[in-house]
């Protein structure tokens, strides 16, 4: 893809012009968005404020490798659920070990952004929902791939999956696993997610929490 290829100025832009294409879930009631924290909370909020949906997590984490961190050899979910990138942990050798020890830490990541994000508050039924499962970028889908795993078995009534930024293969790959992929740029290399946004900061926990609120405060008021 060309230099020209369309650049977010953030993840808040990614969102709105994500809403756009998702426009038939507006004020759905039986629609929710849900974000893979933390850089996928600001497009999820952006796309749940455009459509009036409500917004909650979907609580998953990457196992990165340990000397390249940024690269998966598979995903956590809050349940447990792990799915696993066989051709990466093959590639590097990735030893039994070496697997559930970084298991382990992500799962005490995961209850501590539970514990976080979530504190006394009850978690929205996904059971008979149409979920819009949202991240800000995709490259080898494996934590996607675990929220799916996580999401489905609570029986929704739909998936839909939407990101701004992922190679054509992996969306060929989740449309096998979802009803329906939304994705605005399909860029062949990747390179990297950030590569497509000017402003591509990390999201805080504070942010993140602080999104939550708004969301929850816009749909109580009348």
């Amino acid at each position: 893809m060309s230099s020209r290829a369309p650049i977010f100025r953030n993840r808040t832009e990614a969102g709105e012009l994500l809403a756009a294409q998702l426009i038939q879930y507006a004020k759905h009631p039986d629609g929710l968005v849900l974000a893979l924290p933390r850089g996928g909370v600001p497009v999820a909020a952006e796309i749940a404020r455009k459509l009036e949906l409500p917004l909650e997590l979907c609580l998953v984490r990457k196992l990165g490798l340990p000397a390249q961190p940024e690269l998966a050899i598979g995903a956590i979910a809050l349940d447990g659920i792990m799915v696993l990138n066989e051709p990466v942990i093959q590639q590097f050798q990735v030893s039994q070990q070496t697997l559930l020890q970084v298991a382990e830490a992500e799962r005490q990541e995961l209850e501590r952004r539970r514990q976080l994000y979530q504190a006394d508050r009850a978690l929205l039924p996904l059971t008979s929902r149409l979920i819009i499962l949202v991240d800000d970028g995709i490259a080898t889908s494996a934590t996607l791939r675990a929220a799916i795993a996580f999401i489905s078995r609570q029986q929704p009534q739909s998936i839909t999956v939407a990101a701004p930024v992922a190679p054509p293969e992996t969306c060929e790959l989740l449309q096998q696993l979802v009803d329906e992929v939304i994705c605005l740029i399909m860029p062949d290399p990747l390179d990297s997610i950030g590569r497509w946004y000017e402003d591509f900061s990390q999201t805080s926990d504070q942010e993140v929490c602080q999104l939550l609120a708004e969301a929850a405060e816009r749909l109580a008021s009348p």
